[in-house]
């Protein structure tokens, strides 16, 4: 599978608005930390970063979803994936990438 593959099948594990908005809300908290672990070399922002930024995401997909976290079968491409859907989020645009996979 390619990423260009792999990327509808992303969005199709994501269907609910409340697993997109969980999903956005915990990766844009999750780099916020992981800058901040950074600035301040403090290792526990690095733990919080992960918790937050995958904890939401992960019960999401169990009590909305009802699938299986991409994480564990391609952690990098849905990573990159979060990363890609929350900037498309947070400039508008992530409702007609939905669209254009046939994703309603």
């Amino acid at each position: 599978m390619t990423y260009d593959e792999f990327w509808p099948r992303y969005l199709r594990q994501h269907r609910h608005a409340v697993t997109r908005r969980v999903h956005v809300a915990g990766t844009t908290a999750g780099v916020a930390l992981l800058l901040a672990a950074v600035v301040t070399l403090d290792w526990r922002l690095l733990v919080a970063a992960l918790v937050v930024g995958y904890g939401g995401a992960w019960l999401s997909h169990a009590f909305v979803e009802k699938n299986r976290p991409e994480t564990f079968s391609h952690p990098f491409w849905s990573l990159a994936s979060d990363l890609r859907m929350t900037i498309l989020y947070l400039t508008g645009r992530l409702q007609a990438e939905l669209e254009r996979h046939g994703i309603r």
